[in-house]
């Protein structure tokens, strides 16, 4: 049998490395997608003889419970090399590289071997860089990449929606904006907005716009602390102060102005954001963008909030009890949001919020 026959087509590879990364999201465990594909056809016209040589070295030196496949239908071989043991990163990678070379030396003359390009791809993958992005994410999520194509014309309707509604938005909002200003420069020094560095869709940081609500000098590692022991779910529930039901949320924040505590329970001190989503960093609906010492603290599966969807001012989190949730709660929430996207969901939400915003139910 031929060799190429015994590789998992396009589809089933591509769904075997989704599985396979939600397990190690979950186990922690590390895994390593490798990438095989020629740089140009090979020489002396004999391409398919060579690339067939690849793949028959490759199968002979991979184990049997490694996944090979095509990540690229007869354009790029993958394998998923899993359970790779407890050494280090470094380590692990050097053992594959030198294995995976020692078997095509054996196998493709040196000409044809460099026309061979070989990548390793990490997962857990690095998220330590706050200021370029994710850059190599869409390499080990090639089914969201997939997902978004085939949803390209309703996310383009989105888009057309996030600006126009933006945009209407800001000018009837007009008159409450003036209003907010001058009640923020008449209760506190300092500017009228707030400028926070945020964690956009995979990983692109972008300066997020809010309505001052806290005194201009303050300390932000009270917050810091408490945000790191609620996503390590540590944190035992508060009381509100209005309505006595528990909430998630520092609810004596000294920080506080008490115009900001008004703007907070009200969410009004957010509608700067609509700024964010006319310039599409964000949009009207999606999961609230994290500060970059949030993302520090995320668990591995955490993170996939922020690579199914961009952030948005509004979402299910909003309107389905916001700080009475516990954080692995909201996260859930955003998943399933992204799972089940529709215009038509993101009219609900829309429809929703502002019952949520006047009511304050969970809000603080």
């Amino acid at each position: 049998m031929n060799e190429r026959d015994t590789l998992l087509p396009e589809v089933m590879f591509l769904r075997a490395l989704s599985l396979e990364r939600k397990r190690a999201e979950r186990s922690r465990k590390l895994f390593v997608l490798m990438l095989l594909e020629p740089v140009q056809p090979m020489s002396n016209g004999n391409g398919h003889n060579a690339f067939s040589k690849t793949v028959s070295a490759i199968s002979s030196s991979i184990r049997e419970t490694d996944i090979a496949g095509w990540y690229k239908e007869r354009a790029a071989l993958g394998v998923i090399f899993a359970e790779l043991g407890t050494a280090d990163k470094t380590s692990i990678l050097t053992a594959l590289r030198a294995k995976v070379t020692a078997a095509l030396q054996s196998s493709l003359r040196a000409e044809d071997l460099s026309h061979v390009r070989i990548s390793f791809h990490c997962f857990p993958d690095e998220w330590n860089d706050h200021d370029t992005g994710l850059p190599p994410t869409t390499t080990l999520y090639p089914d969201l990449a997939q997902r978004d194509e085939a949803r390209k014309v309703s996310y383009g309707i989105k888009q057309a929606i996030d600006a126009l509604g933006s945009s209407m938005a800001l000018i009837i909002l007009s008159p409450i904006f003036l209003a907010i200003a001058v009640a923020i420069k008449l209760s506190s020094p300092g500017p009228i907005l707030f400028r926070q560095k945020r964690i956009g869709q995979y990983g692109v940081p972008f300066t997020c716009l809010k309505f001052r609500s806290m005194h201009a000098v303050n300390d932000s590692q009270i917050h810091k602390e408490y945000v790191t022991r609620f996503i390590a779910g540590s944190v035992d529930a508060g009381v509100s102060d209005t309505d006595d039901k528990v909430v998630y949320k520092l609810t004596a924040d000294p920080r506080v102005t008490r115009v900001g505590r008004l703007l907070r329970k009200t969410s009004l001190d957010e509608l700067p954001q609509l700024l964010n989503v006319l310039l599409g960093e964000m949009s009207l609906v999606g999961p609230r963008p994290p500060i970059p010492y949030e993302l520090e603290a995320y668990d591995i599966w955490h993170r996939r909030r922020l690579l199914e969807v961009k952030p948005g001012i509004t979402g299910l989190w909003q309107v389905n009890g916001r700080s009475r949730l516990r954080f692995d709660d909201m996260v859930r929430l955003d998943l399933k949001y992204a799972q089940a996207w529709s215009l038509g969901l993101d009219l609900k939400i829309l429809l929703r919020t502002p019952r949520a915003v006047f009511s304050g139910d969970g809000a603080h």
